[in-house]
């Protein structure tokens, strides 16, 4: 096995938003059933935020509760990620208001936009930027996502799955454990299967006079699946290939929440069993960048992961790209402070 990078999570939070959509409530508007939807996906509810809520609101209180895990303050914090595409404004980054409402000082701020595969490119080009540059102490990587603000609620094939949310991690450094390799794949032949057009330079707002179909969420759930069985596989392999680790010595693994269904398929066709895995997808719905995050946060405050554990994280994103990460596991305390 090859050596561990020595950075390492060392802190992580989320925060999910108080109001929640179960499937008899959505279906008032669709023209399925609360059965179907379960059955199609596993999912049973979601998270939706209210209406003067905003992406920043629920990244700084993952971000807040994953400094306090870390034992760390603001101001040691010297770089930040945010992986979203649901930002408060087009630009500035989400991450500089970040920075701002945490007062930190000086430093990197960059957003990430890799849709559901977000939060692991965010923390690999954190991960990297560390191993680069020994005056950065710690980085703050941030997914969130507010979904609800680019679905039609009427529209079964988006409207089942998405949800709002955030999750963080914090980076250290910690020899011998951390981040031993990372591997990505993008197959971009069905680029148009999942989008949100609206906003884009193609696409302008301006000068419109009500929102048109280009601005809500379009998703081919078909094409999802069939890439993400394709090459979701493959790039978790070639992760450990770098890391030179044999799959069936990770002890656990966290996957986008996308599709409960698509999970149960991704395991068993792996190898693995469910208990190697955890999965919060049939209560909180697809948060895209911040699933990996809160399904991490969440697993390590279950104590699902032991140190010195062989960890991956891995999802696929809109595009489609895919990404996995394998880590060398290190003790995490979790706080639910704000």
């Amino acid at each position: 096995m090859s050596s561990p990078s020595g950075i390492r999570i060392v802190g992580v939070g989320h925060h999910l938003p108080e109001i929640i959509e179960d499937n008899a409530e959505l279906c008032r508007n669709l023209d399925v059933t609360p059965e179907w939807i379960l059955e199609k996906t596993g999912i049973k509810r979601r998270y939706l935020a209210g209406p003067d809520e905003t992406a920043s609101d629920l990244a700084l209180k993952a971000a807040r509760r994953a400094l306090a895990s870390a034992r760390i303050g603001a101001d040691e914090i010297d770089l930040i990620v945010a992986c979203t595409f649901s930002a408060d404004y087009t630009f500035p980054a989400l991450s500089a208001k970040i920075h701002k409402e945490l007062g930190v000082k000086g430093g990197q701020i960059f957003d990430l936009q890799a849709n559901c595969a977000g939060f692991v490119a965010g923390l690999t080009a954190a991960s990297d930027r560390m191993a680069a540059d020994p005056s950065v102490r710690n980085a703050l990587v941030i997914g969130v996502e507010l979904n609800s603000r680019y679905i039609d609620r009427a529209n079964a094939d988006s409207a089942i799955y998405h949800s709002d949310g955030a999750g963080a991690a914090v980076l250290g450094r910690d020899p011998g454990r951390g981040v031993i390799a990372s591997s990505f794949h993008t197959d971009s032949s069905n680029y148009e299967a999942v989008r949100v057009r609206g906003g884009g330079s193609s696409f302008p707002v301006m000068g419109r006079l009500a929102p048109t179909e280009t601005d809500v969420m379009e998703l081919n759930g078909l094409a999802t699946w069939k890439q993400a069985i394709t090459h979701l596989p493959t790039v978790i392999r070639a992760a450990c290939a770098k890391a030179k680790v044999d799959p069936k010595a990770v002890d656990f693994l966290i996957f986008h929440q996308a599709n409960y269904n698509l999970i149960d398929y991704l395991v068993r066709k792996m190898g693995f069993a469910h208990s190697q895995t955890y999965t919060n997808v049939q209560e909180i719905g697809n948060t895209g960048a911040a699933s990996v995050a809160i399904a991490l946060s969440e697993a390590v405050e279950r104590d699902l992961i032991a140190p010195d554990s062989l960890v991956v994280l891995a999802a696929v994103g809109a595009g489609f790209n895919f990404g996995a990460s394998v880590w060398r596991w290190g003790p995490i305390t979790v706080s639910g402070e704000v």
